[in-house]
């Protein structure tokens, strides 16, 4: 009996804390979560994601009666149609053939559909003049974007001074900082030169590294070419130093090439990192790791929601292959209809089928059309004084710089807010024009900038642009 009344005790004594301790997680009648900003990943805490930031949602908040929802709906039928031309049918049937149950439904390989895997290859060898393209090396993706993180996701290990330094440009595109971040990687930045035309400068790569061996262990250089947010197109020459550096640093290179149809600056062209890489011959091109990035969301047909890219490895470690195709199937398969439109865009109309004249047409249009309203930008910015917007040679952004007023630059910081926030968000409410803070993609102290699309149509962008130009001269007035 005794030793029952100290079983009772003990139980008694364990009961009680366990209720004191619920009770402790327990604040009118709700009991604390498990999941909370202070116990989440601080990594994914950390991110940001400006494209996406405070500025478009509040652009959202104001058009909420505006928006609209488009169904598209996949109707097999129309195969039996007139309205179609016959080579497009032909390309419909050949891709279902390759697809697993003849069906856009279905799952597919985790690397892709391996016909369109070859499409894809002949394309960059048709791009680059003839050098050899592997279909075992491509990899189909939801957009550039998780074939950029997954290797990221490879790259990155190590604690401490060994943890994974990444080199990426000022100003960059978010992606980057944002998984970086969420990989616990460190982020090492380079300046590229806005007085020469956002100039990507070797010296300014060797100083930024020389600098983060000091707390990190460099191993990764990510370029993006055409620029994303600033519009400049590497030379050949440029990107040969570029590979010299990363080769005798040691650097697996991460080419982000979503732009590459964007070039519209007299002079400017765009050269494929492998294609320099393959013609310097020795060591580079046995040696240099790559991965090159592409993407149906960009270029000339801008299919951003399909979610259809591509990465090709070059000299990667065949172990680590592997293990890349590990990764790959953990997410399953990148979406089919992306595969599809990235198929369309990879093995276009050829001359002489129904189509090509109507492709070729649709497709130098729409280019063109970006070309004119790139030199537009450059041209009605740089007319309002204190306003710099280098040339536009490509891509579909530019970056101009603001001098902002000592008033403005105050009243930001009494709000908490970036200067070029206060900047934006005063700019949207006034004149309900969106564009995206520099703060959020980088930029040296002290200057400002923002980001804004050439996309609208002619006819908008030329009134937005004077429509902006008038906020900003009134702005300075208010604030100086």
């Amino acid at each position: 009996m005794r030793i029952n009344r100290q079983m009772l005790s003990s139980s008694y004594r364990l009961w009680t804390m366990a209720n004191k301790n619920i009770k402790e997680q327990v604040v009118n009648g709700i009991r604390d979560k498990v999941l909370t900003l202070d116990t989440m990943n601080q990594s994914v805490k950390n991110m940001e994601y400006a494209v996406l930031g405070p500025i478009l949602l509040r652009a959202m908040e104001l058009e909420k009666e505006l928006q609209q929802v488009l169904a598209l709906c996949q109707y097999p039928d129309l195969l039996n149609s007139p309205a179609f031309p016959e080579d497009a049918k032909k390309r419909a049937k050949r891709i279902l053939q390759a697809c697993e149950g003849h069906s856009t439904g279905s799952y597919s390989a985790s690397t892709g559909i391996q016909m369109i895997r070859e499409d894809v290859a002949g394309y960059i060898e048709h791009r680059d003049g003839g050098i050899a393209s592997d279909p075992e090396n491509i990899f189909l993706s939801t957009g550039a974007t998780s074939a950029i993180m997954a290797v990221l996701n490879l790259l990155v290990s190590g604690k401490g001074k060994n943890r994974t330094g990444v080199m990426i440009p000022i100003p960059q595109y978010p992606l980057y900082s944002a998984s970086l971040a969420q990989f616990d990687a460190v982020q090492i930045n380079y300046y590229l030169d806005e007085e020469h035309h956002w100039a990507l400068d070797v010296a300014e790569l060797q100083e930024a590294l020389d600098q983060a061996k000091t707390h990190c262990q460099p191993r990764v250089l990510c370029v993006i070419n055409p620029g994303n947010p600033t519009g400049q197109v590497l030379s050949h020459e440029n990107i040969e130093a570029v590979i010299r550096f990363a080769c005798e640093e040691h650097l697996f290179l991460m080419a982000d090439e979503v732009y590459q149809e964007n070039i519209y600056a007299e002079g400017s062209q765009f050269h494929s990192f492998k294609k320099v890489l393959m013609e310097m011959g020795p060591p580079y091109a046995q040696q240099l790791e790559l991965a090159s990035f592409h993407s149906c969301s960009k270029g000339y047909m801008g299919k951003c929601g399909f979610r259809g890219g591509y990465t090709e490895v070059v000299n990667m470690d065949p172990a680590v292959k592997q293990q890349m195709l590990k990764l790959l199937s953990v997410w399953v398969c990148p979406p089919v209809p992306g595969q599809i439109v990235m198929d369309i865009v990879m093995n276009p109309p050829q001359p002489g089928e129904p189509s090509y004249e109507q492709f070729q047409q649709e497709k130098k249009g729409v280019l063109g059309d970006l070309a004119e309203k790139a030199w537009l930008t450059e041209k009605i910015l740089n007319k309002q004084p204190g306003i710099h917007c280098n040339p536009v040679q490509g891509a579909m952004f530019s970056f101009p710089r603001i001098e902002l007023p000592p008033k403005a630059l105050q009243r930001a910081k009494e709000l908490g807010q970036a200067a070029d926030m206060f900047f934006c968000i005063k700019l949207l409410e006034e004149t309900g024009i969106c564009v995206v803070p520099g703060s959020g993609f980088g930029q040296k102290d002290g200057t400002y900038h923002f980001r804004m699309t050439i996309l609208p149509s002619l006819e908008k962008l030329e009134i937005l642009l004077e429509k902006m130009s008038q906020f900003y001269a009134k702005f300075t007035q208010e604030y100086s």
